[in-house]
């Protein structure tokens, strides 16, 4: 698992989406025009995911899901979860599933938050425990893991 790196699950993602919808599509998530809404979860989503892509490039810090962190970044949309960028992948699956209009791709947005939460964010917590012990522990208390 430490070779699929969260923006291939996320590409994954969206490919089984779109597999999903075509060969085993059930209908009735949100009807036309209903189903446009979908752009404002994926709107929020890129919006998070970039912004905190900037975010790690202007402290020059690692964002490799398993490599060892070099910095803390408390700021930006880390004021509000330990994990935007998580959080934005997810919403933006959300966006998508919904654009899709059907129940199906539903489950590929499932099967992301589930590896994040239970297998990506875990591995990376004890890692920033690691390095940054008290700081990162006292963070945690203050701040949600997704919202």
């Amino acid at each position: 698992m430490h070779k699929l790196v969260p923006p291939f699950l996320f590409l994954f993602c969206i490919l089984g989406m779109f597999l999903l919808n075509r060969f085993y599509p059930i209908q009735g998530l949100l009807p036309e025009p209903y189903h446009l809404l979908g752009i404002i979860p994926l709107g929020l989503g890129l919006l998070m995911l970039f912004s905190t892509l900037k975010k790690y490039r202007k402290v020059r810090t690692q964002i490799h899901t398993f490599k060892k962190p070099k910095k803390f970044i408390t700021d930006g949309f880390f004021r509000y979860s330990r994990n935007p960028i998580y959080l934005g992948f997810t919403l933006s699956l959300m966006g998508i599933a919904l654009l899709f209009g059907n129940v199906t791709p539903l489950l590929p947005v499932a099967f992301f938050f589930l590896i994040a939460n239970f297998w990506y964010i875990p591995f990376e917590e004890k890692n920033m425990e690691l390095v940054f012990g008290d700081n990162y522990l006292s963070y945690k208390k203050k701040v949600r893991r997704w919202l």
